[in-house]
């Protein structure tokens, strides 16, 4: 299953995103109520969706959705660069474990790239 999500069990907040809209909801019967959206295979897309769906909840400083995306894309070309110099292939970096490439965004902004 390609796509996002993000659970917090405590408050019940779900958002599922997906390639198509109801994709999953018509076999999950436990996800009625929550928020479905679909990403329509494009991270510009999911990226906004996420954005505005975090903002209903979460009230702190806020960042444009345009931001976000050129933060992102920024992070990914220059990763993209990275991995190919290490000797990934184009295979190896379309199967990039969701984990690693967690990990990579998260040392990027911890060296304060998105600024």
């Amino acid at each position: 299953m390609q796509g996002f999500r993000w659970f917090s069990f405590d408050q019940k907040m779900i958002l599922v995103l997906e390639e198509e809209q109801y994709r999953y909801q018509k076999f999950i019967s436990d996800l009625s109520g929550s928020d479905i959206e679909s990403h329509e295979k494009s991270y510009v897309t999911a990226i906004r969706k996420v954005r505005n769906w975090i903002r209903t909840f979460e009230t702190s400083d806020q960042i444009a959705a345009d931001r976000v995306v050129r933060q992102y894309e920024d992070f990914r070309g220059k990763h993209y660069d990275k991995l190919r110099s290490e000797g990934f292939s184009e295979d190896d970096i379309e199967d990039y474990p969701t984990t690693e490439l967690i990990g990579a965004i998260t040392r990027w902004l911890q060296l304060d790239h998105y600024r």
